[in-house]
């Protein structure tokens, strides 16, 4: 079998995982960001499922000066501080790598692109196939027949992976050593290593192409004319010491041998203490199978659940009595809606044939108001059979007295809108409270339920599929499983509700989720209902002025930088 070596730039990739969640990290109950070590995790798996390395390790950096600080003491020395919820992600990422059985490579003074430099080089005299993986180009210059750079995927898209071809074809050069003359020309505003100044990329590219290499331009500057030829003459020790600074070191002392890196079995032990603490479900599942589940944190005031410290056992519909009813017959539809006109609130949900609010048709109705007790209501398949019995939900709807509960209500008050019915009276949507309790957070039901209720409800996969595979359509699903599936959705957030209500006033969210937040769903339904009047023909007209507008500024500014380039 080929020996496959792969390292991964763990501050890199940290780094890269933390921001790329920065809109919406993903923090567990206990209010921890746990970001920067999902990610890592997420991009180490796929390595070790999709990739087979034969070998593998972490490097890291450390804080102690390394030879670059002695040439240049101001070497990364504009740097911001690392984020407080990165900086204390690190100890967790260590302990996940260890979880793995995978060494970490850490040498004070030196980064992790030198541990890297120096392990795929000797790397290469001993026969293995190499792959640095980290989003830095800087590794382009350590790329060769043997070694590769790879670069994850964002947000969702494909691996890179770059050898010889890719990266002289992506530089614009004929030989990889070429990279860091480049690199000296243009120099590096993150890390602080100057270059010259005015060179940029592309001018550094074009001199190399046309001098070979950076001894050869600094030796042929009468060639040159203007500011470029001055830059490079009052630059050209700068340019030579910049080189220096992103030149990765290959002989830093690693005392980490080959048998070390070898692929080795899991601490599964480790690896569900981890996986349960930082409530990592999916990755849980990948590792440990199928049956593995982290919960989300133990709820709060449930005397007859796990505490904070202890794995949270979640509960299903099988470990919970709960009376939901199936209702067909127009006689029981009738009996239903006496009762529910005797509620000063109740839960609805709707099933539906789509999630297009403006195309899907409804199903059946499901309703709750009262803990582990639901009803559905399955409508006719006839079109105009359901058009009648969904009228006589009418007056329920309408009824400005009575308070309406879902999760996500503008979706289903939308449905019902464009099936003429307009929901009024009070709503409380469990998806905006919780968005105000705790706004970094997921507000999935799902999420909410087992957070809050230590339940796990029915995977809509269980019905009609896993995304990827051919979905059943919910028209298809025989009517007894929608009916648990929709009653169990609809007493789940009721029962939410009574946890959110509490939470809403400590945390001082009330008067914005009652006076703001919820009247706002009708606002937005009707608002989304009427649409906007669009005048196309006038926008065309607008684009093509904007166009030429562009033309003459891209023109402007190409002249007064005295080259052309990519604007964008």
């Amino acid at each position: 079998m080929a020996k496959r070596l792969f390292l991964l730039d763990g501050m890199a990739l940290i780094y890269r995982a933390h921001f790329a969640f920065i809109q919406r990290p993903i923090v567990n109950s206990k209010g921890v960001n746990t970001s920067a070590l999902y990610g890592f995790t997420n991009t180490l798996l796929d390595i070790i499922e999709k990739r087979q390395p034969t070998h593998l390790g972490v490097a890291f950096d450390t804080s102690d000066p390394t030879p670059r600080h002695e040439i240049y003491p101001a070497y990364k020395a504009q740097r911001e501080a690392m984020p407080e919820d990165l900086a204390a992600a690190i100890p967790h990422v260590f302990r996940m790598v260890e979880a793995f059985n995978i060494p970490l490579l850490r040498i004070p003074g030196f980064e992790a692109d030198d541990l890297i430099g120096t392990m795929v080089k000797r790397a290469e005299v001993e026969g293995f196939e190499s792959y640095m993986v980290t989003p830095d180009k800087d590794f382009s210059q350590l790329v060769s027949d043997k070694t590769f750079l790879y670069r994850p995927g964002r947000k969702g898209g494909d691996v890179e992976i770059l050898g010889v071809p890719e990266v002289l074809a992506a530089w614009g050069i004929k030989r990889i050593d070429q990279v860091i003359d480049i690199q000296g020309l243009q120099g590096d505003a993150v890390d602080n290593i100057p270059g010259v100044p005015g060179v940029g990329p592309k001018t550094a590219q074009k001199l190399i192409e046309q001098f070979d290499t950076l001894e050869n331009l600094l030796a042929s500057t009468s060639q040159l004319k203007g500011k470029q030829k001055e830059r490079l003459e009052e630059f050209k020790e700068q340019a030579l010491l910049s080189r220096e600074l992103a030149r990765i070191i290959i002989d830093a002392p690693i005392t980490a041998t080959f048998d070390d890196l070898e692929i080795s079995g899991r601490n599964e032990d480790a690896l569900k203490e981890l996986c349960t603490e930082f409530e990592f479900n999916s990755i849980g599942k990948r590792l440990l199978g199928g049956a593995f589940k982290a919960g989300h944190g133990s709820p709060a005031k449930d005397e007859d659940l796990p505490t904070d410290s202890e794995p949270v056992t979640l509960k299903t519909i099988a470990d919970v009595p709960h009376a939901y009813r199936l209702i067909t017959k127009a006689s029981e539809r009738a009996a239903f809606v006496s009762e529910l006109e005797q509620r000063d609130a109740f839960c609805f949900d709707l099933e539906t044939t789509g999630l297009d609010p403006r195309n899907a048709g409804i199903l059946g109705l499901a309703f709750s108001f009262a803990a582990h007790q639901a009803v559905y209501v399955s409508l006719p398949h006839d079109a105009d059979a359901a058009k009648k019995a969904l009228e006589e939900f009418r007056d329920l709807f309408t009824n400005p007295k009575t308070e309406k509960v879902g999760h996500n209500l503008k979706f289903d008050c939308s449905i019902l809108k464009r099936h003429g019915i307009d929901v009024r009276g009070r709503l409380f949507d469990t998806m905006i409270a919780h968005s105000l309790i705790e706004p970094d957070q997921r507000h999935k039901m799902d999420y909410l339920a087992e957070r809050y209720l230590g339940y796990t409800p029915i995977p809509i996969s269980k019905l009609i599929g896993d995304k990827g595979d051919e979905q059943l359509g919910m028209a298809l699903v025989p009517v007894e499983e929608i009916a648990e599936y929709a009653a169990e959705d609809a007493d789940v957030t009721w029962q939410l509700r009574e946890k959110l209500i509490p939470l809403l006033k400590e945390h001082g969210q009330e008067r914005v989720f009652y006076e703001i937040e919820a009247p706002l769903i009708s606002v937005l339904v009707d608002m989304e209902y009427e649409g906007v009047r669009v005048d196309a023909e006038a926008l065309a007209d607008y684009s093509v002025e904007l166009g030429e507008k562009i033309a003459i500024y891209q023109t402007e500014v190409h002249e007064l930088a005295g080259e052309t380039f990519n604007l964008a």
